[in-house]
């Protein structure tokens, strides 16, 4: 019996530590990732891309609200947001305050479901079986004066849209989703082909389910950008993520991969972990919150 309790005091030791490391000190332990990618045409000016995904902000996160302010410094020429920006009614304030400088950049976002749902409290073990989906279909976040924040700053909004912008010499076209998670996606709204005028065709969505990742793989999108999976928040070393929150694959929770249709081109795709948590499930562990610098560069030219 003293053997027994001594196991069972030492597995509650270590889940209270890990407990603790995973909610009071990973999950405020911001890192910015970059990521080389070569996508950009023979000749082409390499191009800055910082990728912002589910900052899930709520009042009073004054750390995190530094550090989005701090990105600026990697100096992007383009900022990318794959959305669930807000976590609370009142904290449009902070969201924008924390972009300010970003918001003088080019950009282009895309809302997810936490830009419209505020959060409710939910069994996490339903996270383990299954994406978690939203019951509540009226919208009760500002995502409207969000948009107009955004748009207004001169950001181009791909919610069932597509855009365009020249970036250091380069054209690039944009096409994106409103979130496939809360089923707002409308692939109807986009075209069934990627512009084949522009140096780089992106497609932008939060949630990388398999409906939209392949559409924009058979569009021909040499380039796929999302949010949604925050990696998969709980990660085991040397297994990985244990849940995506959407179809997609485990081992594609996080990080660029290639994405492959049957009879056609691989399309990079790139699944941002995210820097942010729901306040109902304030823990990250072996997955730290991040952003994103990706190094676009010509596909005939060297990693430096």
């Amino acid at each position: 019996m003293r053997t027994w309790a001594k196991a069972a005091t030492a597995v509650t030791a270590t889940g209270v530590g890990t407990l603790a490391y995973a909610s009071l000190y990973e999950r405020h332990a911001f890192v910015v990732r970059e990521v080389d990618v070569p996508v950009l045409p023979p000749g082409s000016r390499p191009i800055t891309v910082l990728q912002i995904s589910d900052v899930h902000m709520t009042p009073g996160q004054t750390r995190k609200q530094r550090w989005l302010r701090s990105l600026v410094e990697y100096e992007p020429d383009l900022v990318v947001n794959t959305g669930d920006n807000l976590a609370h009614l009142e904290t449009l304030p902070e969201v924008l305050d924390a972009y300010t400088d970003l918001l003088n950049v080019p950009g282009v976002f895309v809302f997810g479901s936490n830009d419209y749902y505020s959060p409710t409290m939910k069994n996490p073990v339903r996270y383990l079986v299954g994406p978690s989906g939203v019951r509540r279909r009226t919208a009760d976040l500002p995502y409207e004066e969000m948009r107009s924040a955004f748009t207004g700053a001169g950001w181009l909004d791909l919610n069932n849209a597509t855009g365009a912008i020249d970036v250091r010499g380069s054209s690039l076209s944009f096409a994106g989703l409103d979130d496939p998670h809360v089923g707002r996606d409308d692939l109807d709204a986009i075209p069934s082909v990627a512009d084949p005028s522009a140096d780089l065709a992106v497609a932008v969505v939060h949630a990388p389910y398999l409906r939209a990742i392949d559409a924009f793989n058979v569009q021909g999108y040499p380039l796929i950008l999302a949010g949604h999976t925050h990696g998969g928040q709980l990660r085991v070393p040397g297994f990985g993520a244990l849940v995506t929150n959407c179809d997609i694959d485990r081992r594609r929770a996080r990080g660029l991969h290639q994405h492959r249709t049957a009879g056609h081109d691989a399309s990079s795709l790139h699944v941002s972990a995210g820097c942010g948590t729901s306040p109902y499930a304030p823990v990250r562990f072996a997955c730290r919150p991040e952003a994103t610098v990706l190094r676009m560069r010509p596909v005939d030219s060297p990693r430096n």
